[in-house]
């Protein structure tokens, strides 16, 4: 029996070589398949979690910049979206 484990990653830009700044973790094995590490980033890039075998699934669309909302606080925008099978 298999189960789907989706991983979102917020990186710092819109490419996979940038750094991890969120993530959430769903399992839909509850807990049966390999975990994530608690209270840290799972991976420090996009590029880490595809080398340890999640599959990108999603990645952002690119939005435009504005000037002067540099500073103005909103949802993350660079979203990552991976997903690994697990056997039960």
């Amino acid at each position: 029996m298999t189960r789907q484990q989706v991983l979102y990653l917020w990186l710092g830009e819109g490419a996979l070589d940038t750094a991890t700044v969120g993530w959430a973790f769903f399992d839909g094995a509850s807990g049966a398949g390999p975990a994530l590490p608690d209270g840290q980033p799972p991976y420090s890039t996009g590029v880490a979690a595809l080398e340890d075998g999640w599959f990108l699934i999603q990645s952002p669309a690119p939005y435009p910049l504005q000037p002067g909302t540099e500073h103005g606080t909103s949802y993350l925008p660079n979203e990552f979206v991976f997903e690994r099978i697990v056997e039960l």
